[in-house]
């Protein structure tokens, strides 16, 4: 059973090895753990339904809440401190299009609100319930997963847009193909939420952003439905799948899509390189974008994420064992950066591209590892997140925060971040643990993925004023920057007051416009994207 109040199945842990927690201890200091609230504590605070009874919606107050909240670090103060509202008042689990026309008339006739929900990954607020908002009905459409349609000869497959990362992928492996999507959520996240945020999985580099492979589908507005015919290419005006990428719930619900997917490569390889510094790693992994090799992955950890991955993993003899391959090198103790390459395709051409990604490592004094380490990642690269539950637990909090930047930026920006998080709380004496690593990479740019850590506060409130302090310094300096605000997980309600930099007033102005269209009443998913 899926955790009500952290991430995964209730029967899967993560516990920290021996000596990790010595790590963050010397780090951050000793954490007491927090005082959870039950779940029939906050099963308890869930209020009466203010919607009138309907055959597809549901009031009952377990299914409320764990559709109440996603898995940001507010969103877990909130659960875990027992003050999860404002709840929905109802939850739909349509199973037909026509279920999903009948309850957005439904809404529309009680002057009710939408969310729609996928996975309930969104780590922005993007299916919270606003607070002193009309009567909330939450859409799931978890029921709308399937497999309807799927052209071999085209390589396009069209599915409900509920569907689930690994529903996805089983479904298409068993016809030889894949779609190549893997962000880190892939267990839960669904390809509309994929869709709605303009998500960008692990191995983009190879098989391409959400926006690459989505070519079309179906969108039930309040106002009519839009059709979106999977064209490989149109010149007829502006491309309106460019609205729904990246629409968060706000214009009506995605309820299937059209993927471009890609027959199962014949190879698959991932390599680990080890540099003896963070300029010469960044330096290589632009050069190896930038050559334009058909690779899948590229993932450059920053020295402190090197050390810290191999500390939680455990793995302090081979930590140990790359210190001394580096001080033979001349390299400075403790500055190791650590790349991750994939490469897939034919044998041939992943046999001659490994070849050249070692050969530009060498050049900026990368050392090449192994394939062990590389494919114990690749092994474990969806349970990252069950680390959360375990660290929470001990009395740590822990966050993200991600963006993208052009190269000759990203260093400056990296510093900024990396500086402006580790002494955000100096001013009552608690420290941060920051890391961060280059998740995707681009021939003009790369994304910064930003992880801290902090001690939990004896009181909720204090945790979360925390979050604010970090998550605003960050933010600002990612604006400063001229970076964008989000490279992967959208606006959602945390992101919301960075927009307008990036947009321009005019821009805002548009969004506004075409919501209006679509959503007269303001029924769907409001106060998320745009204010």
């Amino acid at each position: 059973m899926r955790r009500w109040n952290g991430w995964g199945e209730e029967d899967v842990d993560s516990p920290l090895p021996e000596g990790a927690l010595a790590f963050l201890e010397s780090r951050l200091g000793p954490a007491l753990p927090p005082r959870d609230a039950t779940l029939e504590q906050v099963l308890a605070s869930v209020p009466a339904s203010r919607l009138r009874a309907h055959p597809l919606v549901s009031d009952e107050s377990h299914l409320r809440l764990l559709h109440a909240r996603g898995q940001s670090l507010p969103d877990w103060v909130a659960l875990r401190s027992g003050d999860a509202g404002p709840y929905p008042d109802g939850v739909a689990r349509p199973t037909t299009e026509s279920e999903v026309r009948a309850l957005i008339g439904f809404a529309r006739e009680v002057g009710a609100h939408v969310i729609p929900y996928g996975g309930g990954t969104s780590v922005l607020g993007h299916v919270n319930v606003p607070a002193g908002s009309p009567p909330v009905l939450t859409l799931s459409l978890a029921r709308l997963s399937g497999l309807t349609r799927f052209d071999e000869v085209s390589h396009l497959a069209t599915f409900g847009a509920g569907v689930a990362g690994p529903d996805l992928e089983a479904q298409l492996r068993a016809r030889g193909f894949t779609l190549g999507h893997f962000p880190q959520s892939f267990e839960y996240s669904t390809l509309g939420g994929w869709i709605a945020t303009r998500s960008s999985g692990q191995e983009s580099l190879g098989y391409g952003r959400i926006e690459r492979l989505f070519a079309g589908g179906r969108l039930l507005a309040p106002e009519g439905t839009l059709e979106l015919p999977p064209l490989p290419a149109s010149a007829a005006g502006p491309d309106l799948k460019q609205l729904v990428l990246g629409s968060e719930g706000r214009l009506g619900v995605l309820t299937e899509a059209t993927v471009r997917v890609t027959p199962l490569p014949e190879r698959e390889v991932f390599q680990a390189l080890v540099f003896p510094g963070w300029e010469q790693g960044l330096l290589a992994t632009r050069e190896m974008v930038q050559a334009r090799l058909p690779m899948s992955l590229l993932r450059l950890s920053t020295p402190a994420e090197t050390e810290t991955m191999f500390r939680l993993a455990g793995n302090r003899r081979l930590l140990g064992a790359l210190e001394s391959l580096l001080a033979l090198k001349g390299a400075p103790r403790g500055e190791k950066c650590l790349l991750l390459v994939g490469l897939s395709g034919r044998p041939a051409v992943v046999k001659a591209a490994g070849r050249e990604v070692r050969g530009l490592g060498a050049r900026r004094r990368g050392i090449a590892l192994r394939g062990l380490l590389a494919r114990q990642w690749v092994r474990h690269r969806f349970r990252g997140p069950y680390l959360r539950n375990t660290l929470w637990e001990r009395g740590y909090a822990v966050d993200t925060l991600e963006t993208a930047v052009r190269w000759a930026t990203l260093p400056r920006l990296m510093e900024a971040l990396e500086g402006g998080l580790r002494s955000g709380l100096a001013e009552i004496g608690e420290r941060v643990h920051v890391f961060a690593h280059v998740s995707h990479a681009y021939p003009d740019g790369g994304s910064l993925y930003v992880t801290y850590l902090f001690r939990l506060a004896p009181d909720p409130g204090e945790t979360l004023r925390r979050w604010h302090v970090l998550k605003t310094l960050a933010s600002r300096a990612i604006v400063c920057a001229g970076a964008t605000i989000s490279h992967q997980h959208g606006v959602g309600v945390d992101h919301l007051p960075y927009l307008p930099a990036e947009k321009g007033e005019l821009g805002e102005a548009v969004l506004r416009d075409v919501l209006r269209r679509f959503d007269p009443l303001g029924l769907m998913n409001p106060g998320k994207l745009v204010a």
